[in-house]
């Protein structure tokens, strides 16, 4: 993380929070005002009831000024009270911004990349985030508030008693504060960057664990390995970091929590000697003692600790802008068509379309040193195509889909989407140029028609959601859960009708290039004969990760798998070229 950068984008936004609400700043400082008047009465009595009262022989005048504290601290809990009555109408609109902030990302992301929101974080930013940053303000809140208006009584009272006093108090003081906000800002950035290196730790952890097949069939495991070794290596540098500004940290708040008590001490006789009487001396102790070295010890406990999570929980909710630009338009130039196994040419061929995707000589494996699990494959999709990727589990096939969605860049060669880069994607939204849908589908919490067109850039008409509906067979299911417009409950449906759902969505996308990666394997035979062919029909291309070798028959192309090697053909035709799919096709004709 740019420690300079949360700081920056984090402060620009808590100002304007801030600077909305200075009302209930107003009505908090104003109750904080009789606090300061607690602390100040707190040492002024107490020099008072000494040096007039007890040490001149006139315990009652000492009592009357020891009601006079007693009176400030009944002063202080009222003060208190109003304090955090007015605290709820800072802290909770925050939380409440931070929620719909929240929810705004994750539709957000859901929209851009739909396989990918289930590991997205928008559950714990809605939930334990926000809780957290939640409780971080409020208490960042109450002790700022308490340390300033506290110091500023007591550093009153020690005036007020003996402007010498403060000679000896403020030095250590303010020297201890500025070493302690000097270690802010680094402890911050090393605390984010342990925090980055822990996520980016779980999410390689979470990309090995789904593709685990293929890394155990290519024998990555050693590579993958080490790349983790490098994350926990750099997680244990940043840990050191962080102890050491930790000890920094520590001295500084020594200097100015115990010293400024030392000094006077040692000062004790000097200061009697001149002058300075036994209640004032007596009033400055207590002064330190009892409130300012407690609500120093609060601010920098709670600056160090609370202040640091909040700072980079609020990071995550105020992610940098990205840069504005034009989206680079398709080529226009249409490139080479590569059917087969053919080598791309040197240049494109003018008047050959465009394909709807396109490999060249793609390579791709999970670690430098790792066998590949595509090695050379060339392939081109024809506008309209209907293709079957099959091949034994944990051959590569999610990978393939993976790269054609342009989700995995290639170790090697090309992979195109109408004729532009597969990774090249818009900073915002969904791709327009491919929708991939996972094994797992992804339903959310809305209406039925709103999961049914979150894939489509608009309202789908209610004519198009019919036809789509009747075409997949997905109306009965739609019907049984009260119509378009009722509520979906996910964890209230099948694995099964929540992939119908997520085909009949798919079906309504605009985009020309649909992938479904093991989409139907959750539904019976009929029922994925009827979703395919329906898919077919639809205006575009299709590519279907084969479940059962019967998809592969319904379609125009086959794109068999067999460890590195790749054979394409027709149905028909295959099996008397890959034995693969020769021995696949016997085992699918046995069980039928």
């Amino acid at each position: 993380m740019n420690g300079h950068g949360a700081w920056g984008r984090v402060g620009a936004e808590g100002r304007r929070f801030l600077r909305g609400r200075a009302r209930t700043l107003g009505a908090l400082a104003l109750w904080s005002l009789l606090e300061s008047a607690h602390t100040f009465l707190g040492g002024y009595a107490v020099a008072r009831a000494l040096d007039d009262g007890f040490l001149a022989a006139r315990p009652a005048t000492g009592l009357g000024w020891l009601a006079v504290a007693g009176a400030g601290a009944l002063l202080g809990g009222l003060a208190l009270r109003g304090v955090f009555a007015g605290l709820a109408d800072l802290v909770e609109p925050l939380r409440d911004g931070l929620v719909r902030r929240a929810v705004r990302q994750a539709l957000e992301g859901a929209a851009a990349e739909p396989a990918r929101a289930a590991r997205s974080g928008a559950v714990s930013r809605l939930t334990q985030q926000t809780e957290m940053a939640r409780d971080s303000f409020a208490g960042l809140v109450l002790v700022a508030r308490s340390f300033v208006f506290t110091a500023a009584g007591a550093l009153a009272g020690m005036a007020a008693l003996a402007p010498v006093l403060l000679w000896f108090v403020l030095p250590p003081l303010l020297v201890g504060t500025a070493g302690f906000l000097v270690t802010l800002r680094p402890m911050a950035r090393v605390q984010r960057g342990v925090l980055d290196t822990d996520e980016a730790l779980a999410a390689r952890a979470g990309e090995l664990a789904a593709g685990l097949r293929d890394v155990v069939a290519c024998g990555g495991g050693a590579e993958a390995g080490s790349r983790l070794e490098s994350l926990i290596t750099d997680q244990e540098r940043l840990t050191r970091r962080l102890a050491r500004w930790a000890a920094v940290r520590t001295t500084a708040l020594g200097v100015a929590g115990r010293l400024p008590v030392v000094v006077l001490l040692l000062a004790a006789p000097w200061l009697i000697g001149r002058g300075l009487s036994a209640g004032a001396l007596a009033a400055a102790l207590t002064y330190l003692v009892q409130s300012l070295l407690p609500a120093l010890d609060a601010l920098m406990g709670a600056l160090g600790a609370t202040g640091t999570r909040l700072l980079v929980v609020l990071d995550r909710f105020c992610p940098p802008r990205p840069a504005r630009g034009p989206v680079p338009a398709p080529r226009t130039e249409p490139p080479q068509p590569s059917p087969g196994a053919r080598k791309p040419g040197p240049g494109p061929a003018v008047g050959v379309p465009v394909p709807a995707a396109e490999l060249r000589r793609v390579r791709f494996a999970y670690g430098p040193h790792a066998q590949p699990v595509i090695d050379g494959l060339d392939l081109a999709l024809r506008e309209g195509e209907h293709l079957a990727v099959v091949g034994p589990s944990g051959i590569g096939k999610s990978t393939l889909a993976a790269l054609l969605a342009g989700l995995l860049p290639p170790d090697r060669g090309t992979v195109l989407l109408a004729g532009a880069p597969a990774g090249r994607r818009p900073a915002r939204g969904p791709d327009p140029r491919r929708t991939l849908l996972p094994q797992q589908a992804y339903v959310f919490t809305g209406s039925v028609r709103e999961n049914l067109g979150h894939l489509s850039p608009g309202p789908v008409p209610e004519e198009r959601l019919e036809r789509a509906l009747s075409a997949l067979g997905v109306d009965g299911l739609v019907d049984r859960l009260g119509g378009p417009d009722a509520p979906v409950d996910p964890s209230r449906l099948s694995q099964g009708e929540r992939q119908q759902l997520a085909l009949a969505a798919a079906y309504l996308s605009p985009a020309p290039l649909l992938l479904l990666d093991e989409a139907t394997c959750h539904l019976d035979p009929e029922a994925e004969e009827r979703a395919e062919r329906a898919l077919a029909r639809r205006p575009g291309t299709l590519v279907v990760v084969a479940h059962r070798i019967s998809s592969a028959a319904r379609a125009d192309r086959v794109l068999v798998l067999d460890g590195t090697r790749a054979v394409h053909g027709t149905h028909a035709d295959l099996p008397a070229r890959s034995p693969l799919y020769r021995d696949l096709v016997g085992g699918w004709d046995a069980q039928g």
